[in-house]
């Protein structure tokens, strides 16, 4: 990994892990705000998750936009400050609408993952782009492993205890970002702001017009995060109520989780994907999902879970190839824009995801439910599973081929 790779790498997982620290006790935090009980609590904290993409589906190319006038460095450092200040606040949040109130803010600033996204376009050729954007995964995937796990050990000291520790991350990679991460677009690669092109809906319709491949591959895209919103979604308040999981407990199940994710983009994503291409990849990727989110929706103990995790380890590498396969298709001046847009498609999927997923939950899972099946979630994921191999069947089809990485 070259040096402008390790910069990216550490202030990804600095952030991923402090992302990972919260998830054990969030639950906790919106039952003592909220009022409700755990299953009507995994609604609202759905329709927050709802205001927090709607935000970023808006802001994600306007963010895109400004790494391509301004370059890549300012914006991860504005996005990890306002992290930290957001942290903060739903640490000592007296009321659900101050917990609404940071999200929104984060929402705004939030362009940590897609300007990263580009940072990575700006300094890898295009036949290497799908295996280095692996690099972002396998830093989540480290910040899975010592997040979550970190983060259910520390809540025994306080509820608050982990969003601080979180914020104290977030202000430590802000000062690693200023000292020592470098400017990855030079000034003559850089184009003007317009705020036309800031457009979302605008943004997706331009690729549309220029690139008829990518947006086949946009609505893939789309499909195959809708698929895991369950996982981001419910996760938490499914162990708990499903298998009587502590925050603890949670925490390392999504460590296990990070394991898994950093082994397969990590180390085998860089070997396999250049090897057998990213098609390949994508299939075998969907495959893994299918055997994971089958196992989650039946599993009625606690230990299959973990099988659930082993079996579906490969579906990380969909993503980052999907995104290799768009990224050969855009200018270097238009990739911090390509970056934004495919955040918008993620932040649309975000928006639609957790509000249906929770919903879902809350209704299988409350009390007095026609069928309980807190599982259901998972059955709603391979619906948008089955959906993702349709729609990249189509995009095999395309008469005007995406080149082979």
């Amino acid at each position: 990994m070259n040096r402008a790779l390790t910069f990216i790498f550490v202030t990804v997982l600095i952030d991923a892990i402090g992302f990972g620290v919260v998830i054990p006790v969030f639950p906790q935090l919106i039952v003592r705000l909220s009022g409700q009980p755990l299953a009507t609590t995994a609604e609202v904290s759905g329709w927050i998750a709802f205001m927090y993409a709607s935000i970023q589906f808006v802001m994600g190319p306007v963010i895109g936009g400004l790494s391509d006038r301004f370059g890549r460095r300012p914006v991860l450092l504005a996005s990890l400050a306002a992290f930290a200040a957001d942290y903060v606040v739903m640490a000592f949040a007296p009321t659900l609408w101050w917990l609404v109130a940071a999200r929104v803010v984060a929402g705004i600033t939030g362009a940590t993952f897609p300007t990263a996204y580009a940072y990575i376009a700006d300094v890898t050729p295009p036949e290497k782009r799908g295996a280095n954007f692996g690099v972002i995964g396998m830093a989540f995937g480290f910040g899975f492993i010592i997040g979550p796990a970190l983060g259910g050990f520390v809540a025994r000291y306080g509820e608050a205890v982990p969003f601080l520790v979180s914020a104290g991350l977030a202000a430590a990679n802000f000062l690693y970002g200023l000292i020592v991460l470098p400017e990855s677009l030079p000034p003559e690669k850089r184009r003007a702001f317009e705020w036309r092109r800031a457009n979302p809906v605008g943004a997706l319709l331009r690729l549309k017009s220029a690139h008829p491949v990518v947006l086949m591959l946009a609505a893939t895209v789309f499909v195959w995060t809708l698929s895991y919103q369950s996982l981001y979604s419910i996760w938490s308040y499914h162990g708990q109520l499903r298998y009587g999981w502590n925050a603890e407990q949670v925490g390392w199940s999504l460590a296990a989780v990070g394991v898994t994710g950093a082994i397969v983009q990590g180390f085998l994503g860089r070997r396999l994907i250049p090897r057998f291409g990213q098609r390949r990849i994508i299939a075998v990727g969907i495959v893994s999902a299918v055997a994971g989110y089958s196992t989650y929706a039946m599993a009625d103990a606690g230990w299959m879970v973990y099988l659930g995790i082993a079996v579906s380890a490969c579906q990380g590498l969909v993503f980052p190839c999907l995104q290799g396969l768009m990224s050969t298709e855009m200018p270097p001046s238009e990739q911090g824009e390509l970056q934004g847009a495919v955040a918008s498609i993620q932040s649309l999927s975000a928006i639609i995801g957790p509000p249906l997923m929770t919903t879902v939950f809350a209704r299988f899972s409350a009390d007095g439910a026609p069928v309980h099946a807190p599982g259901a979630p998972f059955v709603v994921s391979l619906f948008f599973v089955g959906l993702t191999a349709l729609l990249f069947l189509r995009v095999q089809g395309v008469s005007r081929a995406v080149p082979a990485a």
